[in-house]
């Protein structure tokens, strides 16, 4: 395009080419409109195929690094770091020299392929620090490194997206050259971080009214930058060289990842080394009793709960089986056709240990993982102890003999690995059948409690049937006691009655009847009406009424008036 500019400038001085400026602009400049084709057509397309790329390679690396469990040890860290060194060299080299002419002789093409190349020698150096945390000991870097990656690769996506859709609605300012469409901004930003220190001294400029990038400070800062940032690291190296053990704690010190034999475990205070990483400390709770749980999981959701029934789950519980005494007598004396009911059952169990580190050096060094090894024998030794064990007497009284027989085997078998802990002691808690099975048991304790229930409103009519029994017993015992003497006495009366009666009569035979006839009668007729007629010389006709006649009394009764207000 250039060319072609200069060659119609050369042409328009003269005269006989007057007539050439009668064409189209089109035709007189054929590469600018193959230029504007380009980019009106392809850039936008590669822009597209570009985003669709980087997403792709996000969403798919993103979710391999989600389902990679498998740790790959790291074998050659030297070659991987000349490897990404070596990289980081090259594209440093190319993205500097192609951003320079860029800057220098106005070529925008050639911007965002310098932006992208920096920006890889800056990825090369950050893989290389993830390689060197991961040989110093932090096994995570490479992990944390490449899902930093993958999002910085899912921003520069979304950027991508976001220019595409922004050039629809851009508007074409005609002479005024665009931005390149896959040109990153981020990935400028990363690759070229001074321009970001002169797009902040362009603000100040003009926030304060006045030329803050020319300052004596300001030019100070831009050439101590480095020996800033180089002091500051220093003075966070020089703070590494001094550690402090708190109370409860003890440390091991390691240089170069081998621990210093000339040193024994650091004590609770403030310790010299060297700095980081040539010299580490680990910390370790050796006062502290620490705790660990076979057989459950406690679930954060119902750690609060108030009420724990074994019949809901509340954690995440393992079956053992244990010995079951009752099943195996059911078996030998009622002895079925076909398979038999083995004499196990399953037991659902959480044991709580608590030990204390009592040898750090073993507990660090003799093993690879001691807390997963301690939990692996406390597991073995519990497994072993249950199936030997019958299931009613650990649920009962057998509880307390039997945490103690654990807390010796545990530790007899951590003695044996050497893990240098002391096992302080071993609960048993949560014992109780597995989940599914709670609707039986609830029906065997509900057909028991009924049986006791009977049982004792049997034992209640009992009681209550001999008391009414025994009192009816005495009741008529008295009763019959009672008319016994009563007739004896009246028979007693009536024979000293009879025995006074006789002289009474021998003295007078005729009142003696009389009288008696007389009380007879009076005795007789004592219920019934009787009428006295006196007169005895006269006929009378007597008439006898037998109804019962209401009292005069009863009919005239007066009503009372009206109480008025």
């Amino acid at each position: 395009e250039r060319l072609e500019k200069l060659e119609l400038d050369e042409l328009a001085r003269t005269r006989s080419a007057s007539a050439m400026f009668e064409a189209k602009t089109a035709e007189l400049f054929p590469a600018q409109r193959a230029r504007e084709q380009f980019e009106r057509f392809f850039v936008p397309a590669f822009t597209a195929v570009l985003f669709a790329a980087q997403a792709g390679g996000a969403y798919f690396l993103w979710r391999w690094l989600s389902r990679s469990t498998t740790k790959i040890e790291l074998k050659e860290p030297i070659a991987g770091l000349a490897l990404f060194g070596l990289f980081a060299l090259i594209l440093f080299l190319l993205g500097r020299f192609s951003a320079t002419v860029a800057r220098l002789q106005r070529h925008r093409l050639l911007r965002p392929g310098a932006s992208y190349l920096l920006c890889n020698a800056v990825l090369c150096l950050v893989v290389a620090l993830g390689i060197v945390g991961v040989w110093a000991g932090f096994a995570q870097t490479d992990f944390y490194v490449a899902r930093a990656l993958c999002g910085l690769l899912g921003l520069i996506a979304l950027e991508t997206l976001v220019q595409l859709v922004l050039e629809i609605y851009r508007p074409r300012v005609r002479g005024k050259v665009g931005q390149p469409l896959y040109e990153s901004r981020l990935v400028g930003l990363l690759g070229q971080p001074e321009g970001l220190v002169t797009t902040a001294a362009q603000a100040m400029d003009y926030q304060f009214g006045f030329k803050v990038s020319e300052t004596w400070f300001y030019r100070f800062f831009e050439r101590a930058l480095g020996w800033l940032i180089l002091l500051q690291v220093g003075a966070l190296l020089l703070s590494t060289c001094v550690v402090f053990i708190e109370a409860g704690e003890q440390g091991l010190l390691e240089r170069f990842g081998r621990r210093v034999e000339s040193r024994s475990p650091l004590e609770p205070g403030a310790h010299f080394k060297w700095p980081w990483p040539i010299d580490r400390v680990y910390r370790f709770q050796t006062e502290r009793i620490q705790s660990l749980t076979i057989g459950s999981l406690p679930d954060p959701a119902k750690e609060n709960s108030r009420f724990v029934l074994w019949g809901q789950g509340h954690s995440v519980e393992t079956n053992f089986l244990v010995a079951n005494r009752e099943q195996l007598s059911h078996t030998a004396v009622t002895p079925a056709v076909g398979k038999r009911t083995p004499p196990v059952s399953l037991l659902t169990v959480s044991v709580p240990i608590y030990y204390q580190i009592t040898n750090l050096v073993d507990w660090a060094y003799r093993n690879e993982d001691a807390p997963a090894l301690l939990e692996h024998l406390s597991t073995r030794e519990v497994l072993r102890y249950l199936v030997g064990v019958d299931m009613g007497d650990i649920m009962s009284q057998g509880r307390g003999p039997a945490a103690q027989d654990l807390n010796e085997r545990i530790q007899a078998a951590a003695n044996e690995r050497g893990l240098g802990v002391r096992i302080i002691a071993v609960a048993l808690g949560d014992l109780h059948p597995p989940i599914k099975v709670a609707p039986e048991y609830e029906k065997v304790v509900a057909a028991s409690q009924t049986k006791q229930a009977k049982i004792l409103a049997a034992r209640a009519d009992d009681i209550r049937t001999n008391a009414l029994t025994r009192g009816q017993t005495v009741s008529l015992t008295n009763q019959a006691s009672a008319e016994r003497w009563a007739r004896e006495i009246r028979a007693l009366a009536q024979a000293a009655l009879f025995t006074n009666q006789i002289p009474a009569f021998e003295a007078a035979p005729s009142v003696y009847t009389e009288r008696a006839y007389l009380q007879t009668f009076v005795r007789a007729t004592a219920p019934a009406r009787k009428y006295l007629l006196l007169t005895t010389n006269t006929q009378d006709v007597i008439t006898f009424d037998l109804q019962e006649s209401i009292a005069q009394s009863l009919l005239n009764l007066s009503v009372p008036a009206p109480k008025t207000q």
